[in-house]
C-alpha cells in the first residue's frame, strides 16, 4: 500500500474511533508506539478531528460569550499543536531521505510532504461527515442530491492528493525533487513577538 493510501485508513480509523465516543473532552487513546510516524499521523488526526467539533460548537448563535471566548483559545491551542506535529512529520520525512543524492536539475515543491499530508487528514474528515449528510434521513432529496455531489468531489479530491503525495515522495527519494522545512514561527502565540503580550503601549 503506497505511503498515501496508508494515511487514507489511518485517518478513517481515527475518525471512526473519535465517533465512538464523539466528545471533544474525550483523552486520546494512540494504539500507535510512541515515536512512529503512525503514532504522530494518529495524533494529528485526531486533533483535527476534536478541532472539527469544537469549531460546529463554538457557531451556535446561542453560545455563551465567555464560553465562545474559552472555545477560541483553545482552537488557538490545537492549531498550534497542530502545526508542531506537521512540523515534526516532515522531520520524519527529512530524515528518512537525509542520504538521497540530489540531482544537479532537482526542484523544490510548493509545499512540504507533511503539509500536504496535513491536507489530507482535513479531507477525510470532509468525506466522513458530508457522507453523513447523504445518509440522513431527516433531510430533503435535494439536499441529500446536493451533499452526494460534494461527497464525489471530496472522494476525487483525495484520490488526486494521494497521487500527488505519492509521486511528490518517489521524486524526492529519487533526487529529482528536494525538501526544506520552514517552520511557521506563528508570532501571536509567541509573547516575545505579539505585542499585546509583550505590554507594547
Amino acid at each position: 500500500m503506497s505511503f498515501a493510501n496508508s494515511c487514507n485508513q489511518l485517518f478513517d480509523d481515527t475518525i471512526v474511533r473519535y465517533h465512538v465516543i464523539n466528545d471533544v473532552d474525550a483523552p486520546m487513546s494512540n494504539p500507535y508506539p510512541a515515536g512512529t510516524i503512525e503514532a504522530n499521523l494518529f495524533t494529528k488526526n485526531w486533533i483535527d478531528t476534536v478541532q472539527w467539533h469544537l469549531e460546529d460548537i463554538i457557531r451556535d448563535p446561542n453560545i455563551d460569550p465567555v464560553e465562545a471566548l474559552a472555545l477560541k483559545r483553545r482552537i488557538d491551542h490545537s492549531n498550534q499543536e497542530r502545526t508542531d506535529l506537521v512540523e515534526e512529520i516532515d522531520s520524519y520525512f527529512r530524515n528518512k531521505y537525509a542520504q538521497v543524492s540530489i540531482l544537479p536539475d532537482a526542484t523544490i515543491n510548493t509545499e512540504s510532504p507533511a503539509w500536504a499530508v496535513d491536507r489530507l487528514s482535513i479531507l477525510a474528515l470532509k468525506i466522513y461527515h458530508m457522507r453523513e449528510q447523504v445518509n440522513r434521513t431527516d433531510a430533503t432529496p435535494d439536499h441529500i442530491a446536493r451533499c452526494k455531489a460534494k461527497l464525489d468531489v471530496l472522494l476525487e479530491q483525495r484520490r488526486d492528493l494521494s497521487l500527488a503525495i505519492d509521486q511528490l515522495l518517489d521524486d524526492i527519494e529519487r533526487g529529482r525533487k528536494y525538501m526544506k522545512v520552514y517552520r511557521q514561527m506563528k508570532m501571536y502565540n509567541d509573547p516575545s513577538t505579539n505585542p499585546i503580550l509583550y505590554g507594547k503601549k
